[in-house]
């Protein structure tokens, strides 16, 4: 049964080239095997699309397609003893060639992937942001809608090298005839050559352009970590399949927290009579103020936990913790009746503490005397 190249691509049969090159654009980036890894299904729709696509852009080819079908759109040829599966299908199921060796019209082309770097607060990595970002990369020409020709031309199969996007020669050696594949330099491997390019991009089918991309970022995401956006990068020459943009996150410095992995940790100055007597204290987090409650005699150094006040995990773990760490501030300036409160507090305590300082001139009036 014949393959409805039709359906496959979800046009009419009276589309124009234009509608079967988007039809066909929008399928491939749906289906391509790089956006979807593990699903088996989408490799054969993207074989399939790529098949009807080869046949319909074709104009001789479509023409044999409209009046025989899919088995009359190849080349043509008088069928052997087999019925409707000729010597040239033969061939080219068990060798990827025909009976002299030529193969199929090469796939289209895959842009380069571009990258880029987004700098992201410490709040935006924690709760998750999506960020529109400005970038400028190779996007399809409006003139051409990225085939490369002029409007109303069509690429013409190449004549070195008949379409198959491949040079191949023969050679004899001492271990019989080797053949070898070189990309055809003429059509640049394409198949096809562009004998009135578009005067926009000549002929390449794609031009500089500037242009906004929401970037969803997800909660948890750390400096260095990349994020990968399929079929957001530049655009491929000519029609093929678009590049993958690629975002490499920073995360700007934070004034109060500094990140451990999924934790963050907060430095709270106190004073000595705080960690003395004890204290109730805000503290500020990325949710918002929370309270917490420092008992008598807390030494410097000791670690607060608050639940759940970190990062979230990437691996849906739940939020990492948000870490207090009391830092008791000694004062190094006391008034008069502070340090005479002082000095009474190390005296009923016993402690051992240095004389009043009488000032400059009283000892340099002492050391006269």
């Amino acid at each position: 049964m014949s393959a409805d190249y039709y359906g496959v691509l979800g046009v009419s049969p009276q589309a124009s080239d234009d509608e079967i090159k988007r039809a066909y654009r929008a399928l491939a980036r749906k289906f391509h095997p790089d956006g979807n890894p593990d699903d088996p299904e989408a490799a054969e729709h993207f074989k399939e699309v790529s098949r009807a696509y080869e046949t319909l852009r074709d104009p001789e080819r479509r023409r044999r397609y409209d009046m025989f079908g899919a088995d009359g759109a190849g080349a043509a040829g008088p069928s052997g003893p087999m019925g409707d599966f000729g010597v040239g299908d033969f061939f080219d199921a068990f060798f990827g060639g025909d009976a002299f060796g030529r193969r199929g019209p090469a796939g289209p082309a895959r842009a380069a992937d571009a990258e880029i770097r987004v700098e992201l607060t410490l709040a935006e990595v924690t709760f998750g942001v999506t960020r529109t970002i400005e970038i400028r990369l190779p996007v399809p020409c409006d003139r051409c809608d990225g085939s490369g020709c002029e409007p109303g031309t069509h690429p013409s199969r190449c004549d070195v090298c008949g379409g198959t996007g491949e040079v191949r020669q023969v050679r004899r050696s001492i271990l019989g005839q080797m053949v070898t594949a070189s990309p055809c330099a003429a059509c640049y491997a394409a198949g096809s050559r562009i004998l009135s390019p578009c005067r926009d991009c000549r002929g390449e089918g794609r031009v500089q352009g500037t242009h906004d991309i929401d970037v969803d970022v997800p909660a948890g995401v750390d400096s260095g970590q990349r994020l990968r956006l399929s079929g957001r990068g530049p655009a491929a020459p000519r029609g093929g399949i678009d590049g993958d943009l690629y975002v490499t996150i920073t995360v700007a410095p934070h004034p109060d927290f500094e990140r451990h992995g999924d934790d963050l940790v907060h430095v709270r100055r106190v004073s000595l009579t705080q960690a003395a007597l004890g204290a109730s204290l805000v503290v500020e987090t990325l949710d918002g103020p929370e309270q917490l409650a420092v008992p008598p005699g807390t030494q410097p150094g000791h670690v607060f936990r608050l639940k759940a006040r970190g990062v979230p995990s990437l691996r849906g773990r739940g939020r990492g913790d948000l870490l207090v760490r009391l830092d008791v501030e000694v004062p190094d300036r006391l008034r008069p009746e502070e340090a005479e409160l002082l000095r009474k507090l190390a005296e009923l305590r016993g402690d051992d503490v240095a004389p009043a300082d009488e000032g400059f001139f009283s000892r340099l009036k002492s050391a006269f005397q």
